[in-house]
């Protein structure tokens, strides 16, 4: 069972004192956390990809690049990439370079975007999203499985066996599938045998259980070895020395932060009775002290198969110190009771069969 973060490196107004941080600052402020997140043993951190004024993380191999020469073992990856409106070749050279920094800690997880400020800074036509995005994902598979690439699409120039330099140090470049809890993505990445990681923010978590199962038959149909899949879930959350401490605390910019997106969307409006039945144990949000929290990710690993937490932690803009301390109780005192728990569990499955 791995555990980790993922940073969309949000620059929104501070909900108290209405300061705007700048992207250079919040740029060094996840640098330190990425750093924290390596010494207190998680297993991975992602960045994700925004073209926004209230996210600083346009470049996510750039801050995880900044981040790699620090650290020694985490994993390091996008979250995601936005690979319907990005050039696959410069995509892997990225995080080939990244995957050289890191001495082979690179991942890439490549999803469409729900926001769509790229598509016209880039120059590509929202008409063709989902058709970019799987003519692109091809293309980047193809660049991971031969140095020399001969590659011929719609949407892109082609390429007539021509090297994709650097190659990264790990044998095959990790790509997972990014997905909100599309059916069809699932299906893809099981075809094509790519781990999985669902956004899985809102209602009950359990109800992904039967998306998971999709996404394995999908893979079982193809011939790729179900045991060998990953899953993984990209959830908010937030966790303090006490349950209430950490809702108290979490609350401010997470209505902020879902109301700003809501606006934009239609959502109706977020207010504490969300927040709180979202923070029950079968809702999508994981705030609490390190005991609630854990209890709710085994309850996910048990009952939908997912064999990855990434923690979404902070949403909004919230002081540097308190999301540095939630990190830390995620890593030293959540993540020790998980595993711990999991380990037990898979044994004691593994003895019933």
């Amino acid at each position: 069972m791995e555990i980790g973060i993922t940073s969309f490196v949000e620059t929104k107004p501070d909900i108290h004192t209405g300061e705007v941080i700048s992207h250079a600052q919040r740029l060094r402020e996840v640098v330190e956390e990425i750093v924290l997140a390596d010494e207190i043993g998680l297993d991975v951190f992602g960045i994700g990809e925004h073209h926004r004024q209230d996210y600083a993380a346009s470049s996510p191999a750039v801050v995880l690049s900044a981040a790699a020469p620090l650290t020694k073992r985490i994993k390091l990856t996008s979250a995601v990439s936005v690979l319907s409106s990005a050039d696959p070749v410069r995509v892997f050279q990225d995080f080939a370079t990244l995957d050289g920094l890191s001495n082979g800690r690179a991942e890439i997880i490549a999803g469409r975007g729900s926001f769509i400020e790229s598509f016209p800074l880039f120059g590509y036509n929202l008409n063709d999203y989902d058709e970019l995005f799987e003519e692109h994902l091809e293309l980047l598979l193809k660049i991971r499985e031969s140095e020399k690439v001969t590659w011929n699409g719609r949407h892109r120039p082609a390429i007539n066996n021509l090297g994709v330099y650097p190659r990264p140090v790990q044998n095959t470049l990790p790509i997972w599938i990014g997905s909100g809890g599309n059916t069809d993505s699932a299906i893809r990445a099981g075809l094509l045998g790519l781990p999985l990681m669902l956004a899985i923010i809102g209602g009950n978590p359990v109800q992904f259980a039967p998306l998971v199962q999709i996404y394995k038959k999908a893979a079982a149909h193809a011939g790729h070895d179900v045991s060998q899949l990953t899953v993984g879930s990209h959830s908010i959350g937030f966790i303090a020395d006490e349950t209430e401490l950490a809702a108290d605390t979490f609350f401010p910019s997470t209505q902020a932060g879902m109301n700003k997106i809501g606006k934009e969307r239609g959502w109706s409006y977020y207010d504490r009775s969300s927040f709180d039945a979202a923070r029950s144990f079968d809702g999508a949000l994981y705030v609490g002290d390190p005991d609630t929290v854990a209890q709710k990710i085994i309850h996910l690993r048990k009952n939908v198969g997912i064999t990855r937490f990434m923690m979404y932690v902070p949403l909004s803009t919230m002081p540097h110190d308190q999301v540095m301390r939630a990190i830390e109780l995620l890593g030293t005192e959540v993540a020790p009771r998980v595993r711990d728990e999991i380990a037990k569990w898979e044994a004691e499955m593994e003895g019933k069969q």
